[in-house]
C-alpha cells in the first residue's frame, strides 16, 4: 500500500511558457524538517533564478536531483513526509526517481550549504512566494538544523524514538563538502560549471586545500597552471544556458527583424553634475543612490511625454503607443544581461525614480530579478558609461521602438559662452526601429534628451 503521507513535489511551472530550470542550490536536506512555504530551492529559469516554497509542512524524505540539473517542469524534485510523527514505512507504487548520487559529478551534493534564514518577501521587508497556489506566510522561513548526517539515500523506516537518538548524532554536512575528491562550495562548483572549468584540475589554496572562487576565475584567465603531467588547456567552454541563452535568442530575433538605425548626440552635462551633487547634499536624499542615470532617465521620461510614438511597438497591421512607460534598465549579471523594468515610471517624482533605479540594480545583481519584472518594458536605458564606454549601438528589446545608452561622464575641452574650458561631457546614442521611427523623430527625441541634461533645473520647470 502507498503510504499517502509522502508527498512528491513537482518543478512547478514558473510562468512565461518555461519548461525548464536549473537547480543551483538546495536550501534543505534530507532529513530536515520544513514549514508550508518556506524556500526550499532555487531555480535557474531562462528568465531568472527564483526561490521555490514547499507545498507541503513535513519532513524532507528524497532529493531526486542535484545541484546543477536541468530538470523539466513536472518532474519531482524533492519528496516531503508530511505527517513524520507516524511510522514512516514507506512502499511507493512507482519509482520516487533518481537519487541525488546520480547527480553530474560537476555538481554538489544537495543541501550542502550551510544553515542560515531564508529571506521572505512580505510585510516585514522579506520575500513572498509568487507562485501560482501558494499562499504568504507570516513569520521567517529558516533553514531548520539537520537531524540527520548529509546522505543520499531516503530516511529509513524507523520509529518515533529512533528518530529521536539520530537527532543526537552528528549535526550536519560540511560547509566545503567533497565530491569526487574535490572539496569546493556549492556557490564555487556552480561558478566552475558556467566557467566551464574542471575542478579536479585545480589545486585549492583555500581551507583544507579546498578550491575558491579565486581558484577558479585564475584558471580562466590562465593564472594557474594544469597539474602536472595534464595537457595544458588552451581553450574552455561555458554552455549557452538560462538567462544567456534566452538574451541571445531574444537579440538574434531583434536584430533580424526590426531594421535598426542609431543617431549619437554629444552634451555637455556639467550643470547635471553638479544638480546630482546638491541632491547629494539634502537630507531628503540621504541613503539615496545617486547617478548620471537617474538625470537620463529622468531627461528620457520627459521626452517621450514630447514624443510619444517613441514609445511604441510594432504589431504588424498596428502600431501601437503605450499610454505608460515600464522604463527597463540593462544591467549585467553573473547569469547573463537582464533588463527588469520599472512599472509606471511615468508617473514616479525624481526621487522616488531614484529609489526604483537603485532597487532595480541591486536585485539584478543579486540574481533575483522577478519573471515579472522582466516583461512588458516599453522603453530601456542602456549605462555602458559604467564600464568607462564612451558610446555604443545598442540593439533594441524585442517590442520596443527605442533604446537609448548613456556614455561614460569625462571631463573634456569644451567651448562654453565663446571660451574653451573643461566641463563634464557625455555621448548619447540612440537605436530605433525604423519601421516606426524616422530620422526626424529620432533626432527631436535625441535633441530633448541632450537639452535636459545640458539644463535640468530649467527643463524640470518647463516640461513638468
Amino acid at each position: 500500500m502507498v503510504n499517502e503521507r509522502v508527498k512528491q513535489f513537482c518543478l512547478p511551472d514558473l510562468g512565461e511558457g518555461l519548461t525548464e530550470g536549473e537547480i543551483l542550490t538546495w536550501l534543505v536536506a534530507v532529513g530536515d524538517s520544513v514549514e508550508l512555504n518556506q524556500p526550499i530551492v532555487e531555480v535557474e529559469t531562462a528568465k531568472a533564478a527564483v526561490e521555490i516554497p514547499a507545498k507541503w509542512a513535513g519532513r524532507v524524505s528524497q532529493i531526486f536531483h542535484g545541484e546543477g540539473e536541468t530538470v523539466e517542469v513536472g518532474t519531482p524534485i524533492i519528496a516531503i513526509d508530511t505527517d513524520p510523527e507516524g511510522a514512516l514505512t514507506v512502499t511507493p507504487a512507482t519509482p520516487l526517481g533518481t537519487a541525488i548520487a546520480s547527480a553530474p559529478a560537476g555538481g554538489a551534493v544537495a543541501g550542502a550549504a550551510g544553515g542560515g534564514t531564508a529571506p521572505v518577501n512580505g510585510a516585514a521587508g522579506g520575500r513572498t512566494p509568487v507562485l501560482v497556489g501558494y499562499g504568504p506566510r507570516s513569520g521567517t522561513a529558516r533553514r531548520r538544523p539537520r537531524a540527520t548526517p548529509h546522505t543520499t539515500e531516503p530516511v529509513p523506516p524507523v520509529s518515533r524514538p529512533a528518530v529521536a537518538q539520530q537527532a543526537s548524532g552528528p549535526a550536519a554536512a560540511p560547509a566545503t563538502p567533497a565530491l569526487n575528491g574535490v572539496l569546493a562550495k556549492p556557490p564555487v562548483r556552480k561558478l566552475a560549471r558556467d566557467l566551464g572549468v574542471d575542478l579536479s584540475r585545480l589545486t585549492g589554496t583555500g581551507p583544507q586545500g579546498s578550491i575558491t572562487r579565486d581558484d577558479v576565475q585564475a584558471a580562466v584567465t590562465g593564472a594557474q597552471a594544469p597539474p602536472v603531467g595534464a595537457a595544458g588547456a588552451r581553450e574552455h567552454r561555458i554552455p549557452v544556458k538560462g538567462v544567456r541563452k534566452l538574451t541571445a535568442e531574444h537579440m538574434v530575433e531583434s536584430a533580424f527583424t526590426a531594421p535598426h538605425a542609431t543617431e549619437f548626440l554629444t552634451v555637455d552635462v556639467t550643470r547635471t553634475v553638479r544638480a546630482l551633487a546638491r541632491l547629494r547634499e539634502l537630507p531628503e536624499w540621504s541613503g539615496i543612490r545617486i547617478s548620471p542615470l537617474l538625470m537620463v532617465a529622468k531627461a528620457a521620461l520627459c521626452s517621450i511625454a514630447r514624443h510619444p510614438m517613441i514609445n511604441s511597438s510594432w504589431a504588424e497591421t498596428d502600431i501601437v503607443v503605450k499610454d505608460y512607460v515600464n522604463l527597463g534598465v540593462a544591467a549585467a549579471t553573473e547569469r547573463g544581461l537582464v533588463v527588469p523594468n520599472i512599472k509606471d515610471a511615468h508617473r514616479l517624482s525624481l526621487r522616488e525614480l531614484a529609489g526604483r533605479l537603485a532597487d532595480l540594480v541591486r536585485t539584478a545583481k543579486a540574481g533575483r530579478t522577478t519573471p515579472a519584472d522582466m516583461t512588458g518594458g516599453t522603453f530601456t536605458i542602456s549605462n555602458v558609461g559604467v564600464f568607462g564606454v564612451d558610446s555604443g549601438t545598442p540593439i533594441l528589446p524585442p517590442g520596443e521602438a527605442a533604446i537609448l545608452a548613456l556614455g561614460a561622464v569625462r571631463k573634456a575641452p569644451w567651448i562654453h559662452k565663446s571660451k574653451i574650458t573643461i566641463r563634464h561631457v557625455t555621448t548619447l546614442s540612440l537605436s530605433i526601429d525604423h519601421r516606426i521611427i524616422d530620422g526626424e523623430l529620432a533626432s527631436k527625441f535625441l535633441r530633448d534628451v541632450g537639452a535636459f541634461l545640458t539644463d535640468p533645473e530649467t527643463s524640470l520647470l518647463a516640461w513638468a
